[in-house]
């Protein structure tokens, strides 16, 4: 099985003290995600890193975290997850990486909008519902790695400029020395060296994920020209992968700046050029039994799984108000490349919504992937989402064909105009993302899962700060169209 589930070699905080002690450990950073998915830390000395640590926490300011409290009852604490234990490879200090749950200051009770105790409670739901007790998870993380980045917007600019050594548009600069071998727009797909300028730094990244116990599958040069590269980690529970998208999207971060690189998850960084998604291949287990499996069911898939891709696909425009968070998501999901636009699924065919990989021939490997997503996404949130759709469509027998859904495994383009009509479609922005969020989420309120403060807070934050102020900002290129008129 592809399957490479993290051991968790620390159970209880005197493991990882006399881990600390052992090793000779100067530093303890302790680190949390914020609703919205960025990762925020706080350091304390070793001599912190003691069994009142474990079980008080360290305090901190929840209302300069976006999404978590008012000023006027701000006071919160990280409560540090022993099982979560790494040394942080990026410290020239000896240091202790710790991820930790965010709770209330006077009852250490974990804060409901923590995006860990979201993914804890999806996992607990899929043991109570009894149609399996384990949910198996690989992301695919896909990135651009750039040599310099600058950007900037004022009431009278707004601009970006990106370079990449790799880049088509570099053929003719001297820069100071031009060796060629530039990778044209969209000709990165495995490119080898010495097209392939980021093969040892990729290799290095991987070095790293690996000795954190992270099983690593694979890594290559994607699509994009200038420098898009990605990195597959096999299976892992839910929360356990979580926990390692939030260290692999550090370490991937990390190791190109230390070689003075950049990378940016952004889902479409050039216009043009491939669009980077975080697909996430799925697949439910009951007691270590695959339950997506029937040798004699489309593509190899039991009833169970096709009912879960339903609830996918009718769930999937509010699912991807968590998948697609950003204004950003829906500059990918557009014609013409292999993020698909529309909501159907299909044996191998990469246009689409839910695609069941044509490789995966054993009942071990045997699942679905979810491809419209992307790394801006909180991946907490995202895995949960995705999971309670799943669900949904498993307890409610969603029929995928019924429902119009497919399978289409051709060609978009070579449908007939019949059967483009019964096509369903993605969002095309956030706003429609959320408001379908808005109509549609009472499959993730389920057991608990979500709530509604947490949702109504994610909808409010991202059309007030995200969406309106991207609307409401000029763009560059409406002044090539607009200007002289």
């Amino acid at each position: 099985m592809l399957t490479g589930i993290r051991k968790r070699l620390f159970e209880n905080p005197e493991e990882v003290i006399k881990l600390a002690h052992e090793k000779s450990v100067e530093t303890v950073d302790l680190k949390f995600t914020g609703l919205f998915g960025r990762w925020h830390h706080i350091t304390v000395p070793v001599k912190e890193l003691t069994l009142e640590l474990f079980a008080e926490g360290v305090a901190f300011d929840g209302s300069s975290t976006p999404g978590f409290k008012s000023v006027e009852a701000s006071d919160m604490v990280l409560i540090p997850d022993p099982s979560t234990v790494l040394f942080d490879p990026f410290w020239e200090s000896p240091t202790l990486s710790l991820i930790c749950n965010v709770a209330e200051a006077d009852t250490k009770k974990i804060f409901g909008r923590d995006p860990r105790l979201v993914a804890s409670r999806a996992e607990e739901y899929l043991r109570k519902q009894g149609f399996a007790n384990q949910s198996l998870w690989s992301p695919e993380f896909e990135f651009y790695i750039f040599d310099s980045v600058a950007y900037g917007t004022d009431v009278n600019m707004s601009t970006y400029i990106i370079d990449s050594q790799e880049a088509s548009w570099n053929t003719h600069k001297i820069e100071p020395r031009n060796l060629g071998h530039k990778i044209p727009t969209r000709g990165g797909y495995h490119a080898i060296p010495p097209l392939d300028n980021f093969y040892n730094l990729r290799t290095e990244m991987v070095k790293t994920i690996t000795e954190s116990g992270i099983e690593v599958r694979y890594h290559h040069h994607e699509a994009g020209g200038p420098g898009q590269s990605e990195i597959e980690i096999k299976f892992s529970e839910l929360l356990a992968t979580g926990d390692a998208t939030m260290w692999i999207k550090y370490v991937i971060k990390n190791t190109a700046r230390q070689r003075g690189h950049t990378v940016t998850f952004m889902p479409k960084p050039l216009y043009g050029e491939a669009g980077s998604g975080m697909h996430f291949h799925q697949l439910l287990l009951k007691d270590g039994q695959p339950v997506f499996y029937d040798k004699d069911g489309y593509a190899g898939l039991s009833l169970a799984a096709l009912h879960y891709i339903g609830g996918l696909l009718l769930h999937g425009p509010a699912v991807l108000a968590f998948t697609n968070p950003s204004t950003n998501s829906y500059k990918r999901l557009v014609p013409g490349f292999e993020a698909p636009v529309s909501l159907f699924f299909s044996l191998g065919n990469r246009s689409a919504a839910v695609r069941i990989p044509a490789m995966a021939l054993s009942p071990e490997e045997k699942r679905v992937e979810f491809r419209p997503s992307d790394a801006t996404c909180n991946i907490y949130l995202a895995l949960a989402a995705q999971l309670m759709a799943g669900l949904d469509g498993i307890r409610k027998q969603i029929d995928p064909t019924e429902s119009g859904f497919g399978p289409f495994d051709k060609k978009i383009e070579s449908l007939t105009s019949k059967e483009k009509k019964k096509l369903k479609f993605l969002p095309t922005s956030l706003k429609e993302a959320l408001d379908a969020l808005t109509e549609d989420h009472q499959f993730l309120l389920e057991g608990g899962v979500f709530t509604e403060d947490l949702i109504e807070t994610w909808i409010e934050h991202k059309m007030e700060n995200e969406y309106l102020q991207v609307r409401n900002r000029p763009h560059p290129y409406e002044m090539h169209l607009y200007y002289d008129l």
